[in-house]
């Protein structure tokens, strides 16, 4: 009856009691008539119902509890459905979330925590929320704060490791170019790998000034630090793209392309496109403090960087951008491999083949055209710790990939290893460049 109220109702799963409790609000808003409620208890491991795709957590006991008051939906309430999940001592390495079933999320539908206030005890874990539905308590995998440290801790020597390699490797191109300055294709290429090794170097710089300098900061100097990682970032992609396009030209355009300034039109793009983007985002209000959480919303670490509320500008312009790069730049890598087996295979390239040096050289030119950021896109959130430790590890080292490419590539210059890159395009389609 409308006028009962609040309910209190035990519900059993597995042969642990639960307890819903059903505020008086939902019965004054109904019409003076008897009216139904319906709580349904299902095993989802049973039924084959409510899986999410790509779900990385896992229901508690496999139950979820089902509240219907009455023919209407109801949301919106003020004093709010309490629903208490039994449980013992929770696995080491989980954090709990109430969810409910959202049937508009993705294609099938999936967990939602929307409206949903969690209050974990001892034995058994509260959830009050605002509407009526389907409910559970999701386990998910979780980043709690010793592993954060860990994570940091490794992030931070991965950037020591890698603006080391970033300046040798500078040093060593810059050397090379001095030696063979009468060669233009070949201080060409050393000038794009110079400009790219220049881009990761200050990538890595400032995310070790953002993640020491971000916590107490005023919001306006977290803005400009935010921006400057965000440019960085974007700077690195974009010299893994021209990167890709280089060897595009070198491989597929038709002999004797000349291209006036070629060096300097491809500084333009690699460190002013992303100017252009970071402007942009500047201007609408995109960076700010970003506070890195686990599923309990127990922050971590505190960042300058895109604002939640500006989410999709990240997922456009790091995500998205990336996304068409790392397509453009595998196609490239195709190309480059088939033409290097036509070579082989009709004897145009001769000479010592150590299978170590080729597949070194193969590893180089994949770390050049940033296969190993690939990673980031199963980084999604802090759940992934695995990958989070292997996108951490992989480019750290992706500056001494480059630095061994090169020294097995263009050094000694007059002992070519078999299938290298600078043997390969002297026996095919070259590209005419001009600095001047």
């Amino acid at each position: 009856s409308p006028l009962q109220g609040p309910r209190m109702l035990n519900i059993t799963g597995k042969g642990k009691a639960g307890k819903i409790q059903l505020p008086r609000e939902i019965f004054r808003s109904l019409s003076s008539q008897t009216v139904r409620m319906v709580v349904t208890v299902l095993n989802i491991q049973r039924l084959g119902m409510f899986e999410e795709v790509n779900q990385t957590g896992q229901v508690l006991d496999d139950t979820v509890v089902g509240i219907t008051v009455g023919e209407t939906s109801i949301s919106g309430l003020q004093d709010p459905v309490q629903l208490t999940f039994a449980h013992g001592q929770l696995p080491h390495g989980v954090t709990p979330q109430c969810v409910f079933w959202d049937p508009s999320k993705g294609m099938a539908g999936g967990w939602n925590s929307s409206g949903c206030v969690m209050q974990l005890g001892d034995k058994g874990t509260v959830c009050s929320c605002d509407h009526l539905t389907f409910f559970t308590l999701l386990l998910n995998p979780a980043l709690d704060r010793s592993t954060a440290q860990v994570l940091m801790a490794v992030a931070t020597a991965g950037c020591g490791v890698a603006m080391a390699s970033s300046i040798f490797t500078i040093a060593f191109c810059i050397f090379l170019r001095c030696r063979f300055r009468s060669e233009k294709t070949l201080c060409t290429n050393l000038g794009l790998h110079v400009n790219l090794m220049g881009s990761l170097l200050l990538l890595n710089l400032a995310f070790l000034l953002n993640s020491g300098l971000s916590s107490g900061t005023q919001p306006g100097t977290c803005k400009v630090l935010g921006g400057l990682t965000h440019y960085c970032l974007l700077c690195c992609f974009t010299w893994m793209a021209l990167e890709g396009c280089h060897l595009y030209l070198l491989f597929v355009k038709v002999l004797g392309t000349y291209i006036h300034h070629y060096l300097v039109k491809l500084c333009l793009v690699g460190w002013g496109f992303p100017t252009l983007v970071v402007g942009v985002a500047g201007v609408i209000g995109s960076y700010g403090e970003y506070s890195v959480q686990t599923m309990d919303h127990q922050v971590i670490a505190h960042l300058c960087w895109i604002t939640s509320k500006y989410l999709l500008v990240h997922y456009i312009t790091n995500c998205g951008y990336f996304g068409l790069i790392l397509l453009f730049n595998m196609a490239v890598f195709g190309v480059v491999a088939q033409k290097s087996c036509c070579l082989q295979g009709t004897g145009a390239v001769q000479g010592d083949r150590k299978a170590w040096k080729v597949a070194l050289v193969v590893v180089g030119l994949f770390c050049l055209l940033g296969a190993t950021w690939v990673l980031a896109f199963l980084t999604h959130d802090t759940s992934s710790v695995p990958m989070l430790y292997l996108f951490t590890i992989l480019n750290s080292l992706q500056g001494i990939f480059i630095f061994v490419w090169l020294v097995i590539l263009y050094y000694p210059k007059t002992k070519e290893t078999a299938g290298s890159l600078s043997h390969i395009i002297r026996h095919d389609k070259t590209i005419t460049v001009s600095q001047d």
